[in-house]
């Protein structure tokens, strides 16, 4: 049994099953939430009426011979807006939010959220799963080092670009985030 029952992920519920749920002239933008402010976030847009996702998952963790189980988010930090700006400006006046993040392909977004809540919705247990896996190379699409490319490593929870100097087998690493990574063909460094 959970510790705590699960809470509405989406509003309004016909969100991705009535077609009328998404009209006007909004669209979708993702917000990342200040350290685990994913839930108080959705409470709040839920009390606000913006229409949102924040796809949950069960997480069964065996200790001390019990077994608990809680519901977290599939995407840690990321709750999906729909609206229009005025929408994004009551999101961000919760003062939960690190940043908001334009969503340039909203049809892509929209069919890959659907999908993800086709698969919530099934009886399988579900695991996040990382994007861009460890030894990957890839290069920032955003941000300062924009443009810039190497391998991904992960420490813990932080995913890092290294630059790595060959010759000296060594190198400097920076963290970065999953969303500004587009993976490169395997020889894509050596030009």
């Amino acid at each position: 049994m959970p510790l705590l029952e699960a809470e509405p992920c989406l509003f309004p519920d016909t969100l991705f099953t009535d077609p009328h749920a998404l009209a006007g002239d909004g669209c979708w933008w993702v917000l990342y939430t200040r350290a685990r402010m994913e839930k108080a976030l959705a409470r709040k847009l839920r009390a606000k009426g913006l229409p949102f996702y924040l796809p949950l998952y069960e997480h069964t963790l065996k200790s001390g011979g019990r077994t608990r189980s809680s519901f977290l988010p599939l995407f840690t930090g990321y709750v999906f807006l729909h609206g229009d700006s005025s929408a994004r400006v009551a999101a961000l006046e919760t003062n939960l939010l690190s940043s908001v993040i334009p969503v340039v392909d909203q049809e892509r977004l929209f069919r890959d959220l659907c999908r993800v809540e086709r698969v919530l919705g099934g009886d399988a247990p579900v695991e996040p799963e990382t994007a861009v896996p460890a030894g990957a190379l890839v290069e920032i699409t955003e941000g300062p080092f924009k443009g810039l490319s190497g391998k991904v490593v992960r420490r813990g929870a932080q995913t890092r670009l290294v630059i790595e100097v060959e010759f000296l087998r060594r190198g400097v690493s920076v963290e970065v985030e999953d969303w500004a990574l587009r993976v490169l063909a395997p020889d894509a460094l050596a030009r």
